[in-house]
């Protein structure tokens, strides 16, 4: 397919794409992975971005990138629809724990706080994983080099005797003309039992809320996969299909 092909298929004007070599999936054991993808430069980057995230697109620094494995589809975009999102008593009881921490959205800068929490992340819940032997200059570069309207939203703990604040988690997120895209987030594994993951994402919820954005994006959603099953428990979600995004249930998402 040439870029002009690509470049149809998607609705956007002009563009490089690129297609990679299989490699192996991080996901499913036993798979190949192949992607789509294009550089995010210049002017139009944000408006890129918005529109080829809607298409189910995901970007790392700055590159857009969609699976295009030859005989796979089990990467599956899905968004929360946040008007629609309401609080079970699960959902209340995590809010509950985290009551306590005071959001701060700062500027795409990393620093040594966020790196060290990074890395007990890391180390501590995926160590196998792609990302295991990130340096900080890896970090740096996965939140600074940016075309796009991206933030770092930092969760902080206050210590009331020292009127000290500790980051227990963040999140490097897009905005979007529609939403708001969560790239990456982690959080300090001595706080697990805070549910910090589950919480991020329904601090997202809230925060596009108070945007007027109508969605949070999760990136995809992989069918058999343990990793990515998480994402499912975040409904009302929407899934990407051929014929465009709607509605996920329960039952299609086993």
């Amino acid at each position: 397919m040439s870029n002009e092909d690509f470049a149809r298929r998607f609705g956007i004007d002009g563009g490089e794409f690129y297609i990679t070599a299989p490699a192996p999936c991080p996901y499913l054991k036993g798979h190949k992975e192949r992607k789509i993808f294009s550089y995010l430069s210049g002017e139009g980057a944000p408006s890129t971005n918005a529109l080829l995230t809607r298409r189910g697109f995901r970007r790392s620094q700055n590159l857009i990138y969609l699976p295009a494995c030859e005989s796979c589809n089990a990467c599956v975009p899905v968004r929360v629809v946040a008007d629609d999102f309401e609080l079970s008593k699960s959902r209340r009881r995590t809010l509950s724990k985290n009551a306590d921490l005071i959001r701060s959205i700062r500027a795409p800068r990393a620093t040594s706080e966020q790196f060290s929490m990074l890395r007990g992340y890391l180390d501590t819940r995926h160590s196998d994983g792609g990302m295991a032997e990130m340096t900080v200059l890896d970090y740096a570069s996965m939140v600074e080099e940016t075309t796009v309207d991206t933030m770092i939203i930092e969760y902080r703990l206050l210590d009331k005797e020292t009127g000290e604040e500790r980051l227990v988690g963040a999140a490097l997120s897009d905005r979007l003309t529609d939403g708001l895209s969560m790239v990456y987030s982690f959080y300090e594994p001595d706080e697990s039992a805070r549910g910090l993951g589950k919480f991020m994402v329904m601090d997202h919820v809230a925060l596009a809320r108070e945007l007027a954005l109508p969605y949070v994006y999760l990136g995809y959603w992989v069918n058999g996969s343990p990793k990515m099953d998480y994402k499912k428990d975040f409904q009302p979600l929407e899934m990407l299909t051929a014929t465009g995004w709607t509605r996920m249930d329960r039952t299609s998402a086993r």
